[in-house]
């Protein structure tokens, strides 16, 4: 079973080729490749809140000091922490 990036299960369209790509950008989680693989994602799409410039709560966020309390109370944050168990990559 595939294990769901950001944008699949926040539904999000901001990966390339998503519906929101043209209107919002693409979602820099989506292309990072450098982080590719981390808890089992494609490039961010597991490690979202690690990268600046995500789009969450209908805005952009910014570096990972200004995001971080927002990201450890939301939902898929602490989906891929459960998933991920000991492996999780904080």
């Amino acid at each position: 079973m595939d294990k769901a990036n950001c944008w699949e299960h926040k539904e999000c369209g901001r990966q390339p080729g998503g519906l929101r790509e043209k209107e919002l950008g693409v979602c820099p989680a989506a292309v990072t490749e450098k982080r590719d693989g981390k808890n089992g994602g494609h490039a961010a799409g597991r490690f979202c809140w690690k990268i600046a410039g995500t789009f969450c709560d209908g805005e952009v966020q910014g570096t990972f000091s200004q995001k971080m309390m927002s990201c450890a109370g939301c939902d898929f944050f602490k989906m891929v922490k459960s998933e991920e168990g000991a492996d999780f990559e904080a």
